[in-house]
């Protein structure tokens, strides 16, 4: 073989390596590793501050972050009575046809509602989002522009969904900026499925799927959230909240390279953000968006053919009832063990000093209905003057009494606003003694609840004639 025949035999040889390194590098590295612009914002979730902005108000794809408004919605949706957990939803053919990840779904089966939630949530399948989409408003076109009336009462102003899973699509965007107040919105308008975002795992009916995000769950202490998000057009994303020592900070990445350099630049942030907020604030939450129904007519057909249940739960929620007045913050109390101790002994000392309270006499004069005339006794009623203060909240059953007063009085200390005036009561049962706060309005007692559920007290509210 001639040298011109062998050199041009190995330069062939290193352009075809060099063709073949190139095609498995497109198909290891995603595109998006080097075209996806970069994004970032921390907040205190407490507060609303923020605490670091890099870019977070540029228009990006925001991929699978999506599912956070339509599992949002989906909470509205059962809360209100539109459609309930267990209720079955038929898959269609445009549910079942969304491409990974996915959860399986055949066209035609039926699936409860609640694992849709779950795989949508823990696995961010793509078919459960457009079905839950479907089930709430008969079709992701409607869907959508719910989504975005949603999106403009909670204030993210550069939003604008598309579709329910977040696959790249056009005009399909947002915010690093809005999808921070999204999660924040979610932490604290829904606590009672909250926890669905920090599950490593869920039963979803047809299997167990597991969490996207489950490294930075388990690597990063007090992390318990929110939603990750990938496609080619956005990069590697992710919105994730942590709680440490009373302390919540919320930070959103958009334009990772990768699921490892994505989570390590959200530490980096939740970090920060630690580091940044104050031990000490106000809580402010944000004002829950109000509930205006389905697109379109109130009792429109669903996905089922049927006519929108509510309950009456969901009636009375939807009329119309005057706004409470709002009131101030105020600073957040820390109560140690021995603050609570000292108030308690002094709580004893001036009950022992205190005298003990008689009755007053009766009136001479006063004398009872039936013996004014010989007539037919009548009932005498009188109107409450209590301003319909007989609603309470239960905040623990614990061991013993003086447990149970400890936790009394850390709670208020902790939710002075809300629990101001409330009469601190321990019922004792057979299973133990009941903290609780009585002599609370309707509203005053689900505030309260709600505000405690936040921080993570147990809470529920005590109706009139419970017998607390």
């Amino acid at each position: 073989m001639s040298g011109h025949s062998l050199t041009s035999s190995r330069r062939h040889t290193r352009l075809g390596v060099f063709v073949v390194t190139a095609f498995w590098l497109l198909v290891l590295v995603p595109l998006s590793a080097a075209s996806a612009p970069y994004a970032a914002m921390v907040m205190d979730a407490r507060s609303g501050e923020i605490l670091h902005s890099e870019n977070a108000d540029t228009r990006l794809h925001p991929a699978s972050l999506t599912k956070m408004m339509t599992l949002y919605i989906v909470f509205e949706a059962v809360e209100n009575g539109e459609i309930g957990l267990d209720d079955p939803v038929r898959i269609s053919r445009h549910a079942a046809s969304e491409p990974p990840s996915k959860l399986g779904l055949r066209a035609g089966q039926t699936i409860r509602l609640r694992y849709l939630i779950r795989a949508a949530a823990v696995k961010s399948a793509n078919d459960a989002a457009t079905a839950l989409a479907e089930a709430i408003e008969g079709s992701e076109a409607r869907f959508a522009r719910r989504m975005n009336r949603t999106a403009r009462a909670m204030g993210m102003s550069r939003t604008t969904f598309r579709n329910a899973h977040g696959l790249t699509e056009n005009g399909h965007l947002s915010t690093a900026h809005d999808m921070t107040i999204l999660g924040r919105h979610v932490f604290y308008d829904y606590p009672d499925y909250y926890n669905l975002f920090s599950r490593i795992s869920a039963n979803t009916g047809m299997g167990k799927v597991y969490h996207t995000n489950r490294k930075l769950l388990r690597a990063y202490r007090g992390a318990d959230g929110i939603k990750t998000g990938y496609t080619r057009a956005a990069g590697f994303n992710l919105v994730a909240s942590a709680e440490r020592g009373g302390e919540r900070v919320i930070a959103t990445v958009f334009g990772g390279r990768s699921t490892r350099t994505r989570n390590a630049r959200v530490k980096e942030l939740l970090d920060l953000g630690f580091r940044a907020a104050p031990s000490r604030v106000a809580l402010r939450t944000p004002p829950r968006p109000p509930y205006m129904g389905r697109i379109g007519s109130g009792n429109a057909p669903g996905a089922f053919g049927r006519k929108v249940r509510l309950t009456a739960a969901a009636a009375v929620r939807k009329s119309l009832r005057p706004r409470a007045r709002p009131l101030p913050e105020p600073p957040v109390i820390i109560a140690d063990k021995a603050g609570i101790e000292k108030a308690l002994n002094a709580a004893r000392i001036e009950t022992a000093k205190a005298d003990p309270v008689k009755p007053a006499a009766r009136p001479a004069d006063l004398v009872r209905e039936a013996s004014k005339s010989n007539d037919t006794p009548r009932i005498v009623t009188r109107l409450s003057t209590s301003g319909g203060r007989n609603w309470g909240i239960n905040v623990g059953r614990y061991g013993s009494r003086y447990q149970a007063r400890k936790v009394l009085l850390a709670t208020a200390l902790n939710e002075i606003t809300t629990l101001d005036g409330a009469l601190r009561k321990v019922s004792q049962s057979k299973d133990g003694y009941d903290a609780n706060f009585m002599g609370l309005t309707r509203e005053k007692a689900d505030l309260a609840c709600r505000r405690l559920q936040a921080k993570k007290i147990t809470c529920f509210m005590i109706h009139p004639g419970d017998g607390a």
